[in-house]
């Protein structure tokens, strides 16, 4: 018998249920009129926030002239950083449908525990920090187990927490206590700079994983016996970065000092979110893990009939979440330099702020880590335009507070109108 007539057609790749489309594929023009079909649907994702961003960076630009410059571009970066990493620990809990409200204090503890041990009973710092990590992913699987195991709603159960870290925090620090961070490797996370060179290499990167990622989902859709979309897209994708990346090295390689000491590069914290932001979506969009975090989200009776172990996935997301919370306190404190008993208590409300303003959904189901980061972009530079025009922190507080309200009653109107529902 020849070999042509025993060879079969390749079976589709048992990975095929993993791959994530856009649900459309095609070229370019279909990929336009099927986003602007979700557009009009309701289905804006990140739209709203993006256009906030350029709206705001107009307005501070028009009503200050130290908004646009290289010296506050790099300060709005590291005053986001701790905002951006705690809005994304918060998108795995908030696409379950699920809240997290001891995130912020959680973390506060997290680093307490760090500091007291490192400067109180001459741990090294890396154990000492690693041992506020572990306090992190305790306080998670303890969220997990009560929420997804006993059934107590996740408000019930971290506002609790909330309230009570904070007394934690007071006995472990004291009243009034204060110590300083004298680690300077953690000290440089927020007020360090990469060489000239350094940024130049980052974007080098970013391109380079951005393109063996693209090119590795069209391989998997290919022996899966998926559509691709053109590979048009791709290269559309790298330019985008290449441009927008080139744009942002560029201004942060320029000399931002104000005496004979140059100061220049990317923000060392910088390239860290970024990696937090890749690794963050690789795992939301390709792993089952992942996956199954949507489905719950969407469905939660649903995916558990479907086989999904949802008390597990429950579980970890909020040992993920916790997890990320004390590295958000970490770039907290790597910015001022100390730590009291108050970190982490006012920044929680502000991380749920962030992931809805940037346009994922308090309902689960709906939104991604780059959202969260989109969104706490937009909170920081409103509280960053502000403060340069000399406005009291209350009005801080009531833009804020309207924008969120503004969010959330697009995500909700956006919900209606995807289901159908005339508004």
């Amino acid at each position: 018998m020849s070999s042509n007539a025993t060879r079969t057609e390749a079976a589709p790749d048992p990975l095929a249920s993993d791959l994530i489309g856009s649900g459309v594929e095609g070229g370019v023009v279909d990929q336009a009129r099927a986003w602007w079909q979700r557009v009009r649907s309701g289905d804006m994702g990140a739209l709203p926030a993006i256009g906030g961003l350029v709206v705001l960076g107009i307005l501070f630009t028009a009503l200050s002239p130290f908004f646009l410059t290289e010296r506050n571009f790099a300060n709005l970066l590291n005053q986001a950083a701790t905002l951006v990493v705690l809005g994304m620990a918060l998108v795995f809990v908030l696409l379950l449908g699920e809240i997290d409200l001891s995130a912020g204090v959680a973390g506060g503890v997290g680093m307490a525990l760090f500091v007291v041990l490192n400067s109180q009973f001459d741990v090294p710092w890396p154990l000492a920090l690693l041992l506020g990590f572990g306090f992190g992913f305790l306080i998670g699987a303890f969220i997990g187990f009560f929420v997804a195991r006993v059934g107590i709603p996740s408000f019930v159960v971290t506002l609790g927490l909330f309230l009570g870290l904070q007394g934690l925090a007071l006995v472990i620090i004291g009243p009034g206590g204060l110590f300083r961070v004298e680690v300077p490797e953690l000290i440089a996370l927020q007020n360090g700079n990469l060489p000239v060179w350094g940024g130049w290499a980052m974007l080098a990167i970013m391109l380079i994983i951005s393109a063996a990622t693209s090119l590795w989902d069209r391989a998997r859709r290919t022996r899966a016996g998926v559509p691709n979309r053109a590979i048009s897209l791709v290269f559309i994708k790298l330019a985008v970065i290449a441009v927008l990346g080139g744009t942002v090295v560029y201004i942060l390689n320029q000399d931002r000092g104000q005496s004979v000491n140059a100061v220049q590069g990317v923000p060392n914290v910088v390239p860290i979110v970024l990696v937090i932001l890749w690794v963050g979506t690789f795992a939301l969009d390709r792993t089952k893990f992942g996956r199954y975090i949507y489905a719950i989200g969407g469905n939660a009776e649903a995916a558990r009939r479907s086989g999904v172990k949802v008390r597990w996935i429950k579980w970890w997301a909020f040992v993920i979440c916790s997890s990320l919370a004390v590295f958000s306190a970490l770039l907290s404190v790597s910015r001022v330099g100390t730590v009291d008993a108050t970190v982490g208590r006012d920044i929680v409300l502000s991380g749920v702020a962030a992931a809805v303003v940037g346009g994922v959904s308090l309902f689960g189901g709906k939104g991604r880590l780059m959202h969260a980061a989109i969104g706490a972009l937009v909170i920081a530079t409103i509280t960053n335009g502000l403060a340069l025009l000399n406005l009291p922190a209350g009005v801080n507080l009531l833009v804020t507070g309207g924008v969120l309200i503004l969010a959330a009653t697009v995500d909700a109107v956006s919900r209606l109108r995807g289901n159908g529902v005339r508004t």
